[in-house]
C-alpha cells in the first residue's frame, strides 16, 4: 500500500503542481475546475446518491456553477467565502457533537449544500490567490506540511484522541506536531519574503489558525464517510482514495487563508 501511495503521488504530485504555477486565467480556473468537479461527483455518494447518473448531476451542475461564477465576475468576490467560513464553524460543532447531532445535516439535500459550501468557494479562493503565487504555494504546503507531520507525530507519541467518534486515528499528539511542522514554513516564508519579526508573528498566527482549519476539513469528511459507511470518497488514486480524500483538508483551509491574507495586505 505504502508502495502504491508513493508511486501515485510520484505520477500525479509534480505534474498538478506544474500546471497550477504555469497555468493562468480561465485555462487555470478549468484545471482546478477538473478537479472540484471529479470531488463533486464522490461527494454525491457521501451525499446518499448511489447512482451515477445523480452523481454525474451533481458534478455537471457544480460545473455548470463555476462557469456562472466565472462568467458573472462573482469568482473575485470574497462574501461567498465569508459564508463558507460560517458554515465551515457549523461543520466543527457538528463533528464535536458526533453522532448525537447527526439528524440534523442526515438529509441528502443538507449534506448536498454542505458539498456545495464545500467545494466551490474553495474553487473561487483558489483562483483569487492564484494571483499571488507564493502565497498559494505557501497554504498548499501548510496543508500538506500539516498532514505529514500530524501523521509522523501522531504515529510517534499517540496518546488521547482527537475525536474518537470521528476518526479513531487522529490524536492531539498528531495536530501539535503538524502545528510544529507548519510553525517551521512559516519560519522559513518569513525568510523567504523578508517578513520582519511583526509580519512572522502575524504569519504564524494564521498559519496556526489555517492548520486547525485543514483539520476540520479532514474531520468533516471523515463523519460523512463515517454515516456513509466507507472508507474512501472513491478508489480514483492508487493508494489514496478518492480525489476528495486528497483535498478534504484544502476545502476548509484555502477559503480561510483567502480571507485572512486579504485581510492582511497580502
Amino acid at each position: 500500500m505504502l508502495k502504491q501511495r508513493f508511486l501515485t503521488a510520484l505520477a500525479i504530485g509534480p505534474v498538478s503542481l506544474v500546471l497550477l504555477f504555469t497555468l493562468t486565467g480561465g485555462w487555470f480556473a478549468s484545471f482546478v475546475g477538473i478537479i472540484v468537479a471529479l470531488s463533486a461527483w464522490e461527494w454525491a455518494n457521501l451525499a446518499g446518491f448511489s447512482q451515477q447518473r445523480d452523481r454525474l448531476l451533481f458534478s455537471l451542475a457544480i460545473c455548470f456553477v463555476m462557469a456562472l461564477l466565472w462568467s458573472s465576475g462573482i469568482v473575485w468576490q470574497r462574501w461567498p467565502l465569508w459564508l463558507a467560513f460560517w458554515g465551515w464553524i457549523i461543520c466543527a460543532y457538528w463533528v464535536m457533537r458526533y453522532p448525537s447531532l447527526q439528524s440534523q445535516w442526515s438529509s441528502k439535500a443538507v449534506r448536498i449544500v454542505m458539498g456545495v459550501g464545500a467545494l466551490l468557494p474553495c474553487w473561487m479562493a483558489l483562483n483569487q490567490l492564484r494571483t499571488e503565487p507564493w502565497w498559494l504555494l505557501y497554504v498548499l504546503f501548510v496543508v500538506w506540511g500539516a498532514d505529514i507531520s500530524a501523521y509522523f507525530s501522531g504515529r510517534a507519541f499517540g496518546g488521547r484522541k482527537l475525536a474518537p467518534s470521528v476518526s479513531p486515528g487522529k490524536s492531539w499528539a498528531g495536530v501539535y506536531g503538524g502545528l510544529a511542522g507548519t510553525a517551521l514554513l512559516a519560519v522559513l516564508m518569513t525568510f523567504i519574503q523578508g517578513i520582519g519579526f511583526g509580519g512572522f508573528v502575524w504569519l504564524l498566527i494564521v498559519t496556526w489558525i489555517i492548520t486547525f482549519a485543514s483539520v476540520m476539513g479532514d474531520l468533516t469528511e471523515s463523519m460523512l464517510k463515517r454515516a456513509r459507511g466507507i472508507k474512501d470518497s472513491s478508489q480514483m488514486l492508487p493508494g489514496h482514495g478518492g480525489m476528495l480524500d486528497r483535498i478534504d483538508s484544502l476545502t476548509s483551509a484555502v477559503p480561510l487563508f483567502a480571507l485572512l491574507a486579504a485581510w492582511s495586505g497580502h
